[in-house]
């Protein structure tokens, strides 16, 4: 098949009939006919039935699907690439962060960068780390902004401020007089605590620590990210123990908020490509970040 002709059947699958598939290919309807037909006479078997006025697939169409939609994700992935070095020289920025970093320091800092570079194009998006990865190999953005290692040998990943880990509790948890001392581990033992399934070195420090209570915390509930285990404990399910950031926004939302007496460090990591120096725009962001995020770093 011809690259016209996967974007036939997609535009097909969409719209299910020619007329609706021509508007989507910005096509006259006689010339997404005879793609169509082309497409079929290469073949040699028909894509397509027509029943009650739309086109259906048909059974060798429907065989076909899972491999053409593949080749098309991967010529959309294709398209991104070739954009990607078309702009890398000018002044654009595409920073992907994790969803804590984006709704807290993120903003400030391209608030801060946008005085600078009034003319930049900037893109923000929010993944987590192993998108994160991902997109940046694909090069799809050129900046992350994460609080978990990563590993990967076409990746550089730069400590750019450290913090610690925090508690989060519902209100009225603790007591006035609780709330201005740090959190000692003791006080956790057998207390309902939102585990969160942190794949690092943090995360197994703290599963160590939390092994030696006497009696273990009541973990019912495990969840991915800090986010979501701030939700948790909103609901009144119980403690979580989160990074700085997510311990910090969550302030004002009638939750309470101790440090840990036991330090457990909570890195902030800038990751780009091996090999490739950061851009003036790219630097300049980066200093931002590490301004807006030192509040939150020193709680």
């Amino acid at each position: 098949m011809r690259l016209r002709h996967i974007e036939i059947f997609e535009a097909l699958l969409q719209a299910g009939t020619l007329t609706g598939a021509a508007t989507l290919l910005n096509i006259s309807q006689p010339a997404a006919t005879k793609l169509l037909q082309q497409a079929e006479r290469e073949l040699g078997f028909a894509l397509f039935s027509r029943v009650g006025g739309r086109l259906q697939l048909s059974s060798e169409g429907q065989l076909l699907r899972d491999r053409i939609e593949n080749l098309s994700d991967e010529l959309r992935e294709l398209r991104r690439l070739s954009l990607s070095i078309r702009h890398s020289g000018q002044q654009h920025l595409r920073v992907v962060s994790t969803p804590a970093l984006a709704s807290t320091v993120v903003p400030q800092a391209i608030a801060r960068l946008r005085r600078q570079f009034p003319d930049a194009s900037i893109e923000l998006l929010t993944e987590h780390s192993q998108e994160m990865q991902r997109s940046l190999l694909l090069r799809e953005n050129d900046l992350g902004l994460t609080l978990q290692e990563m590993h990967h040998p076409g990746l550089h990943l730069e400590k750019l401020l450290q913090g610690r880990l925090m508690a989060i509790a519902p209100a009225g948890w603790w007591t006035k007089a609780q709330l201005r001392k740090p959190l000692k581990m003791a006080e956790l033992a057998g207390v309902a605590l939102i585990g969160i399934a942190v794949r690092d070195s943090l995360g197994r420090r703290l599963r160590t620590h939390l092994q030696y209570l006497d009696p273990e915390p009541k973990i019912s509930v495990r969840v991915q990210t800090y986010q979501l285990a701030k939700s948790l404990v909103q609901d009144g399910q119980g403690v979580a123990l989160v990074d700085p950031f997510t311990a910090l926004g969550a302030s004002g939302e009638a939750l309470q908020v101790r440090a840990l007496e036991l330090e457990l460090e909570v890195p902030l990591y800038a990751v780009s490509r091996k090999g490739e120096s950061l851009t003036p725009i790219q630097k300049k962001f980066l200093e931002h970040v590490r301004k807006s995020s030192q509040p939150f770093m020193t709680m």
